[in-house]
């Protein structure tokens, strides 16, 4: 079996997701004027937003189910699809419009997608604008157990180890949905610790700096202590950096233990327990230097296959490093997303 961990489908415009918003935010979304706000973390004109060959003539790559499926499952041989829909529902600072808008996207992933292809499954996207509002909203979607995890950006106004988001990873645990991390930003705070860049080039760059901040928040707010059965999954983060940052919080972790106390594990064992990398983008050379990377990250079981449909990541119909042999293959394709996602185990 062959689990791609991350299929970006597109919202084809705001006014699709229309037929699944109240009236009143319909009304609202016109009155304010609010257009197609889908490519605020991903442009559609950069390169990286599509490959050419997934580009159609008119609309927006991947916008329906048909297309994914062609262009996306079939042709690497993947039995189950796991859409990570990227309308930024993060983006409102009204709680209630957000609420409004991510469930509407949730419900557009569901009749559009879901509905259309027993292959789909999907993530729970929600806003963290309002945390009980996120949670309702979990609790509203999670009967249908073709939402496998739940969808939160690593550019967050608040690093996400912080208590008052753990309602959240509770409501994870309670319905063994898995919380993934993906790469984008709600604009809340600069994308760098700097300040803002000048360039679409650093702010593309720096999406791996906030998933170490993530990584180490999680770890040292005591996350992973609170709930050892959460899994969470960092999506387009790259993964070679990971072995670095791990020796650093462990280097330091020896010393200032006595300031998180409740850290009774290593950074490196929680990493193998609980944490899991999207294999795309590779972020390394294609040498036995990268398979090396596999080697010190201490598992082959924290890799988890994906082609980032249609993000442009690799080209041809391999998204595999050359230098990984075909049981370490086997692992990233199936062995390893089956273990993460306790929702797949009745998968066809």
């Amino acid at each position: 079996m062959q689990i791609d961990c991350d299929i970006h489908p597109g919202t084809p415009d705001t006014a699709a997701l229309f037929p699944y918003l109240p009236e009143h935010w319909r009304d609202i979304s016109a009155m304010r004027g609010i257009a197609d706000l889908h490519s605020t973390n991903y442009p559609d004109m950069t390169p990286l937003a599509a490959r050419a060959d997934w580009r159609p003539a008119k609309g927006r790559p991947g916008s329906d189910a048909a297309t994914v499926a062609a262009q996306c499952l079939e042709p690497f041989g993947s039995d189950i699809g796991i859409l990570n829909p990227l309308f930024p529902v993060q983006s409102f600072y009204s709680d209630d419009l957000a609420q409004a808008y991510a469930s509407a996207l949730n419900d557009w992933t569901r009749g559009d997608f879901l509905d259309r292809d027993p292959r789909f499954r999907a993530s729970i996207v929600v806003s963290l604008e309002n945390i009980e509002m996120a949670v309702a909203e979990i609790e509203r979607c999670a009967p249908d157990r073709r939402f496998v995890q739940v969808m939160v950006l690593a550019g967050t106004a608040r690093p996400l180890g912080r208590r008052n988001h753990w309602p959240i990873y509770e409501a994870c645990v309670r319905h063994d949905l898995a919380l993934a991390i993906h790469a984008g930003q709600e604009f809340r705070n600069a994308p760098t610790a700097l300040g803002w860049p000048s360039y679409y080039l650093e702010d593309y760059v720096a999406h791996a700096q906030s998933f170490q901040y993530q990584l180490t928040s999680l770890f040292c707010e005591g996350v992973f202590n609170r709930y050892p059965t959460l899994k969470v999954v960092l999506l387009e983060s790259g993964w070679t950096w990971v072995p670095a940052l791990l020796w650093r919080i462990a280097k330091y972790w020896g010393g200032l233990r006595f300031e998180v106390p409740w850290t009774d594990r290593s950074p490196e064992e929680v990493v193998r327990d609980q944490l899991r990398f999207s294999l795309t983008p590779v972020d390394g050379p294609d040498t036995d230097q990268l398979r090396r990377v596999i080697d010190h990250l201490g598992s082959d079981q924290l890799i988890l296959f994906s082609t980032d449909y249609p993000h442009s990541q690799f080209e041809g119909a391999d998204p595999f490093p050359s230098t990984f042999d075909p049981a370490l293959r086997s692992i990233i394709s199936g062995d390893a997303p089956l273990a993460t996602y306790a929702r797949l185990g009745g998968a066809p």
